[in-house]
């Protein structure tokens, strides 16, 4: 991957602004119904091992740790590491909380049962898609779960404002955060994912009207 994607990955810089204060943190404090009931069914499988990619403020990873879990936490905001580790020992929970970036996902081959990226990998161009998937494969175990999520080309914001690479924009609006957005439709999600067999794929509408994001659970073949 070359020096321009790596500048297209600035996503963090403005979620570090975000997590500093109540406002900013208050609709990111909640689990995903949909990764609490896949964190189930990972019970059930005897996985134990997780990856939280891109934690932010901590909400998947404190639960992944409240079921028994052993969770590693990765993100590049200082801001949401400090508020997620205080939150970590106000409920007595073991993480591991690391400052890093997505692009270097700095742990041994094969080591999780499970690694999640909930509205993380897409904050960049296609390189910069690519190179997270890679790494999430490579730390990967063979039967492993990948759960994410992805910008649907029905979202609205597709095709607006600034395009600085193939299908990745700026937003002009004033509605969502000034970085690139890539996107992609289901035929080239799957391809990203090769080496993957889809376990469930769907378009899924978030809180805005028009908000289409993929939502996908995957299994390293």
């Amino acid at each position: 991957m070359n020096r321009t994607s790596r500048d297209t990955a600035t996503a963090h810089l403005d979620w570090d602004k975000r997590w500093q204060n109540e406002d900013g943190r208050a609709d990111w404090l909640t689990p995903e119904p949909d990764v609490v009931s896949v964190a189930q069914d990972l019970l059930a499988r005897g996985g134990r091992k997780t990856l939280d990619l891109g934690c932010g403020v901590g909400r998947h990873a404190l639960y992944l740790a409240s079921q028994g879990f052993e969770v590693m936490a990765l993100d590049g905001s200082e801001a949401g590491l400090e508020y997620a580790r205080g939150q970590a020992a106000k409920a007595g929970l073991s993480v591991d909380f690391r400052l890093g970036s997505i692009l270097d996902i700095d742990y041994p081959d094969q080591s999780f049962d499970y690694v999640l990226a909930w509205n993380v990998i897409y904050h960049g161009d296609e390189p910069v898609v690519r190179h997270c998937i890679d790494q999430i494969r490579r730390v990967l175990k063979p039967g492993g779960l990948y759960q994410g999520t992805m910008l649907s080309k029905r979202n609205r914001l597709y095709n607006k404002g600034t395009e600085v690479a193939p299908n990745t924009f700026v937003s002009d609006t004033t509605d969502d955060k000034q970085h690139p957005h890539f996107y992609c439709n289901a035929k080239e999600l799957i391809d990203l994912f090769a080496g993957f067999e889809t376990v469930s794929l769907y378009d899924k509408e978030h809180k805005s009207p028009g908000s289409f994001h993929w939502h996908m659970v995957a299994e390293k073949e």
